[in-house]
C-alpha cells in the first residue's frame, strides 16, 4: 500500500478523517457488488478529488456521493456488474467490473449507452489504474 499512497500524496489527494465501514457495507448490500480491497481502502482513507494524473484528467467520486451517482445514472440497473466510481470529464465514466468469475478490472466507458461491449480495460485493480496513469499512460493506448 506504501506505492498506493505515495500516488494519492503526490497529487495532493485529500485525506478523509473518518474512515466509514458502515457507509461501504451499505453500497455493498444495495448494489449486491463485493468493493475489491483497494478500493475500499481508498473509500476509508481518501475524500472525492479531481485532478490530472500524467496525461489524463480524472474524477473520482466521494463515498458520500458514489451510491446517489450509480443510481442516478442507472449503472446497477443496466450493468449490473458494474460499480461507477467517478468520470473523465469527457462523457465516460470510470468504473470497477466484475466479470463471472469474481475478478475486477477498471474500466472507461461512455454515459450514452450504457453497454459493457464499450468498456475499455485501463487497469486490472484500482491501484494499477492510478499506478498506469501515474506513469503517464493514455486512456485509449
Amino acid at each position: 500500500m506504501k506505492r498506493f499512497e505515495e500516488i494519492l500524496n503526490k497529487y495532493n489527494w485529500p485525506k478523509r478523517s473518518i474512515p466509514s465501514p458502515e457507509a461501504i457495507a451499505e453500497i455493498e448490500r444495495i448494489t449486491n457488488f463485493q468493493i475489491p480491497q483497494d478500493y475500499r481502502h481508498y473509500l476509508n482513507s481518501y475524500s472525492g478529488f479531481e485532478v490530472n494524473i500524467g496525461k489524463e484528467f480524472v474524477i473520482l467520486w466521494d463515498l458520500d456521493e458514489l451510491l446517489d451517482q450509480n443510481l442516478d445514472y442507472g449503472i446497477f440497473e443496466n450493468l449490473p456488474n458494474t460499480l461507477a466510481i467517478g468520470g473523465n470529464g469527457g462523457g465516460e465514466f470510470i468504473a470497477i467490473e466484475r466479470d463471472e468469475n469474481d475478478q475486477y478490472r477498471i474500466v472507461l466507458s461512455p454515459f450514452i449507452d450504457l453497454d459493457k461491449q464499450y468498456h475499455i480495460e485501463i487497469g486490472i485493480s484500482f491501484f494499477d489504474f492510478l499506478t498506469r496513469l501515474d506513469k503517464g499512460r493514455a486512456w485509449f493506448e
